[in-house]
């Protein structure tokens, strides 16, 4: 088999890209594909729900954290609502009505009356929820302060907004999509060929 950086090198060539796009491509690829194993399996949350002692699974903190996302993420007004979470979570609003309806039984959130138009239902978290998100958050601060504390100062003011930089590529990967169309429908085809039978190949 090809190795991976021969491949990539051949793929990103095609695009005139120069060897440390190329470096930089293949270790934030390595990188990031560990970092999604550890985000799908909550490793950091799943010790802070142990440490901590709390009687809350991980898919109930995921909800939870989700009704509680930073202003930035809520609507313009600032309040939650089903839809709102379903997209957080990435599920159909009828699951997350009920995921939510879970959560309100238990006594982590409550519904309420939206202060932007009374005819939305909202949710709120209850204290008792609020702790459990408050208590977690904390958690994950002091772990990545104690981590941190070892970085110098410059470069936690490059990593850090770079980091953010990147964390919005995806925004633009449409408009990459169109520049670079003639690259992955021949990418495309080629994958489309690795599927055909070998005497069809071969024919």
């Amino acid at each position: 088999m090809e190795p991976k950086s021969d491949h990539l090198e051949a793929v990103l060539g095609r695009i005139g890209a120069n060897p440390q796009v190329v470096d930089a491509v293949m270790r934030l690829d390595a990188v990031t594909q560990h970092w999604r194993r550890q985000m799908s399996k909550r490793a950091l949350g799943r010790r802070a729900v142990e440490k901590l002692g709390l009687p809350i699974e991980q898919s109930q903190l995921d909800v939870l954290f989700a009704i509680a996302s930073p202003p930035h993420e809520t609507g313009a007004d600032g309040e939650n609502t089903v839809g709102t979470i379903a997209e957080r979570l990435l599920i159909d609003p009828s699951r997350a009505s009920r995921i939510v309806s879970d959560m309100v039984n238990a006594g982590y959130a409550r519904r309420a009356v939206s202060q932007a138009d009374a005819r939305r239902t909202i949710v709120e978290l209850t204290d008792k929820g609020r702790a459990v998100t408050d208590a977690v958050r904390s958690y994950k601060w002091l772990m990545m302060a104690d981590y941190f504390s070892g970085w110098s100062e410059d470069d936690l003011a490059a990593f850090v907004p770079l980091l953010e930089r990147y964390s919005d590529w995806f925004r633009d990967v449409a408009a990459s999509e169109e520049r670079l169309a003639r690259e992955i429908s021949a990418i495309a085809e080629s994958a489309a060929a690795a599927e055909k039978p070998d005497e069809v190949r071969s024919a």
